[in-house]
């Protein structure tokens, strides 16, 4: 498989392409990102977006909030080096783990902001889990969905029209770059909801999916983003503050664990030193795990890569931890094949089903990884019915 020559990410990852030095276009784009963006005046013109709304509304904006490290930062900025009374709204995609929890009330109390708090009917979210990994390989669709869609929702009913994301989404991926955002702001639209977010279904499409007449269409709301007709009523704007502000996660990690005591929480898959990764869900390592064996690489080659763009890592030394860390079989398999109905063989042929070329994959090449701390404090309560599940595998020739 081709390999960029200076990051850690594969010809199998997402909107990527080489140039003729063998060189990756995200690379390049953080080489734009260094050398041709004028951050001071894209300070500026964030300072200006702010005072179109600022003292306008009953919030100046509002803030999705997650609770890890992005978020948490883009919090901290928003309300003392802004000065801006934020809503904070959080989607609860069913796995928050016990620390992330720990950190939010303990953020939400140092910096006195008000919040919502909503997590989707349970009952949906394991049918849209296992609709999700069928179709597409990746379980997450309730979670991407509602993240984006329910503060869009929010926006509109409490009539606060501007929304401040976190990190740019050319930070990580060629859906956006820095250079196409050079003389405006990477908008967080309809546009990039459907490019991406969504995996190409709606929620609309989900319902179809389904098939399920004791789901009731009212029940997929949470995860539709709203009319745009509606936005428009509102006069909204919504935007990622690393579009203003240049986005460094390690430097921004040390400030919120100075100054809200913001704590580590070391994921699946990933080296102790990027303990500050993925710190919110349960089922990170599981979705690693799987992009693992649909493109060959994991989360250690993502956050090695941030680091061999910011000159803090030698690509040497991060091929080594790649190759230590990424592809394990995460202890947690089974937690999450239960709350599913799966069995490991069910889940190992809907992987490989959605396998990129030229990746190879064999399961008897997976070693388990280690169990995190607080999986004893999980909770399985009311798993899919296996009886469901097998209908879902029979519709997908899974079995």
């Amino acid at each position: 498989m081709r390999y960029c020559s200076k990051c850690m990410l594969p010809e199998t990852h997402e909107t990527i392409e080489f140039d003729e030095q063998g060189k990756c276009n995200i690379c390049r784009q953080h080489e734009f990102k260094k050398t041709k963006i004028n951050w001071e005046q894209k300070r500026e013109d964030f300072e200006k977006l702010l005072e179109q709304y600022r003292g306008k509304y009953s919030y100046d904006c509002i803030v999705p909030f997650s609770g890890g490290k992005d978020s948490a930062y883009t919090l901290w900025r928003l309300v003392k080096t802004f000065k801006l009374k934020c809503l904070v709204i959080s989607f609860d995609h069913g796995f928050m783990r016990p620390k992330v929890i720990q950190n939010r009330t303990r953020m939400f109390r140092i910096l006195g902001v008000d919040s919502i708090i909503f997590t989707p009917n349970w009952h949906i979210v394991r049918k849209l889990m296992l609709e999700a990994i069928l179709r597409k390989g990746d379980f997450c669709w309730h979670c991407h969905t509602g993240i984006f869609s329910y503060p869009m929702q929010m926006a509109i009913k409490l009539k606060v029209p501007l929304v401040i994301w976190g990190e740019p989404q050319a930070e990580y991926t060629a859906y956006y770059s820095y250079e196409d955002t050079l003389h405006e702001a990477e908008e967080v639209d309809e546009n990039r909801f459907n490019r991406f977010v969504n995996l190409g279904i709606t929620a609309e499409d989900m319902i179809g999916m389904l098939n399920d007449q004791s789901i009731d269409p009212r029940d997929l709301e949470p995860f539709t983003y709203p009319k745009l007709r509606d936005l428009k009523a509102i006069k909204y704007r919504s935007v990622c503050l690393g579009s203003y502000i240049p986005w460094d996660v390690k430097r921004q990690v040390e400030i919120i664990k100075r100054e809200l005591g913001w704590e580590e929480d070391c994921n699946v898959g990933i080296p102790p030193q990027y303990g500050y990764e993925k710190v919110e869900c349960q089922m990170q390592g599981i979705r690693d795990y799987l992009r693992f064996i649909k493109r060959g690489y994991g989360r250690t080659a993502h956050l090695t890569t941030l680091d061999i763009r910011n000159d803090r890592l030698s690509r040497e030394e991060a091929i080594e931890l790649v190759q230590k860390y990424d592809g394990k079989r995460p202890y947690s398999l089974p937690f999450f094949l239960e709350l599913l109905g799966l069995t490991e063989e069910e889940f190992n042929k809907i992987a490989v089903s959605h396998l990129i070329p030229p990746h190879k994959w064999e399961p008897k090449t997976s070693v388990t990884g280690p169990k995190l701390h607080d999986q004893d404090k999980w909770d399985k309560t009311n798993p899919l019915e296996r009886e469901y599940t097998q209908k879902k595998l029979k519709e997908a020739n899974i079995i």
